[in-house]
């Protein structure tokens, strides 16, 4: 049994100013006895400006957020999920890439996951992302082994794509980690249960730590999003919601839930080839 902590939080388009509340909160839940800490989405800098983008962030290996939080894991001895950082990518690339990291209880990078489908959506007249202008869509799907369970590690909108998941619990990964920024005008009516299809379809648990409230802007528009970090188990029963307020959210992980699940409803097994439509 592992004790796991969602990190719920409102960060700004200012990574200098996020870091100190991130690694806080990070180390109030290692003090709390969490072996493995989950942040949200955009980590570092929540922004729709691509000026204010391109003038606070850095490529992964001078990420002041990344080391930062680095540090922390290996002071604190836990495993730790960046959920995501949004970082420049290496030339000729120009787009950033939005890259969720698993860092070890040493404070070494194991894995790294580029988020890989782009949330391109006009949600309402007033709400229009082009996400994939900014940002470059990533190629590889990603699985990581933890001593409590094999991760498979996705980022927000490729929440609606279930084929990624299904893919990830075939491939091993008994916990999939959906770490968001979550639209409000999706959120009431979508968050909750495609994190529980997920969950359900592939006898995983699902860890969502989430981005909530009103993000403060110093240039573009401001954005809002949904909160309600959420964990599911593999049964697709949800074990915690943080609504809507920033901190820090606990769930207990047995990965002999999952073993359960799974053979309780095998589906993962039963897929069949055909033709058409």
């Amino acid at each position: 049994m592992t004790r796991a902590a969602l990190l719920q939080l409102t960060s700004s388009d200012d990574p200098a100013e996020n870091l100190p509340r991130v690694v806080s909160e990070v180390r109030a839940a290692a003090a709390e006895g969490a072996g493995f800490v989950l942040t949200p989405e955009v980590t570092n800098c929540v922004s729709a400006s691509r000026t204010r983008q391109r003038e606070v962030l850095r490529v992964e290996n001078e990420d002041r957020t990344l080391a930062g939080l680095r540090d922390e894991a290996a002071r604190a001895g836990i495993w730790l999920l960046i959920g995501s950082l949004a970082v420049k990518s290496d030339p000729p690339e120009e787009r950033f890439a939005n890259r969720s990291f698993l860092i070890a209880p040493d404070g070494a990078i194991t894995a790294r996951y580029d988020k890989m489908h782009m949330f391109d959506v006009q949600v309402s007249e007033a709400e229009t992302y082009r996400e994939s202008a900014g940002y470059a869509p990533g190629q590889r799907a990603v699985i990581a082994e933890t001593p409590f369970g094999t991760l498979g590690l996705t980022v927000c909108y490729d929440l609606r794509f279930p084929y990624l998941y299904r893919a990830l619990a075939q491939s091993g990964a008994e916990i999939l980690t959906v770490p968001s920024a979550f639209s409000p005008a999706t959120g009431p009516l979508h968050w909750e249960p495609l994190l529980r299809a997920r969950a359900i379809e592939t006898g995983s648990y699902v860890l969502a730590p989430a981005q909530t409230g009103d993000h403060a802007a110093s240039r573009g528009r401001a954005r809002s999003t949904w909160g309600h970090s959420l964990a599911v188990s593999p049964w697709g029963e949800v074990l915690a919601d943080a609504g809507t307020a920033p901190g820090v959210t606990f769930v207990d992980i047995d990965r002999s839930a999952v073993a359960e699940a799974r053979a309780r409803i095998p589906s993962l097994t039963h897929g069949r080839d055909f033709e058409g439509p």
